[in-house]
Formats: C-alpha cells, structure tokens, sequence
C-alpha cells in the first residue's frame, strides 16, 4: 500500500523588503539629511562673505596696477567702470589696452561692488554692502571692506 505524504505548498523564495523595513530606512535617511544640512547652510553665508573678500582684493590690485600706468587713481564719479574701459580723465598712451579687469563682477549677492575716493582709511575703499544690500549691519549684514578680517 502507498502512503501518502501531505500535501505541501512550495516554498517560494521572496526577496524583498518589509514596509517596516522600508520606513525604518527612510526614517534613517531623512535624520542623516537634517544633520547634513544644519551643518552646510551656516557655511553658505561664510563662503558668500569669504569670496566677496576675494573679488574686492582682486579689485583692488586692478586698481593699484591702474595708478602704476596712469599715476593716479580713478575718480569717485569714474569709479570701478574705470578697470574694464578707459575714462575720459586717463592720460592718452598709459591706458592698458584690454582694460585692467575683463568685467566688473557682482557681489555674491548680485548687487554691484561699491567704490570710493576717497576712502575711510586710504585713497580709494572698495566695498560690499554685505547680505542685506544696506550701509552698516553685523554678521553676513556687514560691509566688507578689503583687507578686513
């Protein structure tokens, strides 16, 4: 006489994962995020103040190459437009072809760089007006002014 074996169903071999599973990761995921981005927002506001120091140097070398080759420095009313196209004032011949900055950048902010002659604490103060576009502040508000820390 056969015997019989129960009937099994087969085994199948499910890969995946659990909605568990998947919330558990997503969770993980989105905790790594915020920690990530309390940590690099700050450095944005750091980096816009650092680069604005770096584009007011570079303006104020053009400068001083600009009273190397005209013996003066632009006037307030020429101002930064003096470094990219010869003003009216620049002594015929000493003007560098070409100009003294290919284009005048913009702030990190997108507003224009500020000049002045005199300046505070010179012949000329080139500046940015900081964050907020406005004369005075602390923080990222804060003017920069070259070779200020």
């Amino acid at each position: 006489m056969k015997t019989r074996r129960p009937h099994r169903r087969p085994v199948r071999d499910e890969d995946g994962f659990t909605l568990v599973e998947l919330m558990v990761v997503i969770v993980i995921i989105g905790l790594l995020a915020t920690v990530v981005l309390i940590n690099v927002l700050p450095s944005q506001g750091r980096a816009m103040v650092t680069k604005a120091k770096a584009d007011i140097a570079t303006l104020s070398q053009a400068m001083e190459m600009y009273r190397l080759d005209n013996l003066s420095y632009p006037s307030g009313g020429e101002g930064l437009q003096a470094l990219v196209s010869q003003p009216a004032t620049a002594q015929p011949g000493r003007y560098r072809p070409g100009g003294y900055v290919k284009s005048l950048p913009n702030d990190p902010w997108g507003r224009p760089y500020q000049f002045a002659a005199p300046g505070k604490n010179g012949p000329f103060d080139i500046y940015s007006l900081g964050a907020d576009g406005a004369p005075g502040g602390e923080g990222e508000n804060a003017d920069i002014y070259a070779g200020q820390d």
